[in-house]
């Protein structure tokens, strides 16, 4: 636990109008907020943590598979349950720089990652994109890197939409070890 964070509920004066709403407090947020884990300038040398991801064991960096040229891993800070990456190994910024040989399996990885996340999770749909320079929402602009959000009837509940707060019933090392052990040969 955080210094100074408690689990106990505490009245809060100040706050705004009391009302009869709890508060799930997700202080692990902090860090994305914070800035946590995002590298100081645009080269690969500035702390990117998708050049670093790979030389890690496939535990300790989230990854799920690797290609010859690109990788998939679960997102640190995720939309849903079972949201993954599909990033190329080379640090480039632009889906236009990528070669015929990264595009390519960039494309497979993500269909891969598709079927994983059917199999394992049952996902009825999926939100698939990047987001191309900080101006377009991408957090990490400098490495190029593709989302797969699993989606499934009724996901858009009440706590995203009401309660700006994101349910996620595993941890992500399980969600990794499932997801790798259903990604197809």
């Amino acid at each position: 636990m955080l210094a100074g964070m408690t689990s106990e509920p505490e009245q809060q004066i100040g706050v705004g109008t009391q009302d009869a709403f709890q508060r799930l407090w997700t202080p692990h947020r902090m860090a994305y907020i914070q800035g946590e884990n995002k590298p100081s300038g645009p080269g690969a040398d500035d702390g990117c943590p998708f050049c670093s991801i790979p030389a890690k064991s496939d535990e300790d960096g989230l990854v799920i598979a690797r290609g010859a040229h690109v990788y998939a891993v679960l997102n640190l800070y995720p939309y849903n349950g079972g949201h993954l990456m599909v990033v190329p190994f080379r640090h480039v910024a632009d889906y236009t720089e990528l070669d015929a040989a990264e595009t390519a399996e960039l494309a497979e990885l993500t269909k891969h990652a598709m079927t994983a996340l059917r199999t394992a999770s049952g996902a009825h749909g999926f939100n698939i994109g990047m987001n191309q320079g900080a101006v377009a929402g991408a957090g990490i602009a400098a490495h190029l890197h593709q989302h797969v959000v699993p989606r499934w009837g009724g996901d858009t509940n009440f706590m995203p939409v009401v309660g700006h707060t994101k349910i996620l019933p595993q941890l992500l090392a399980d969600t990794r070890r499932m997801l790798a052990d259903a990604w197809p040969a």
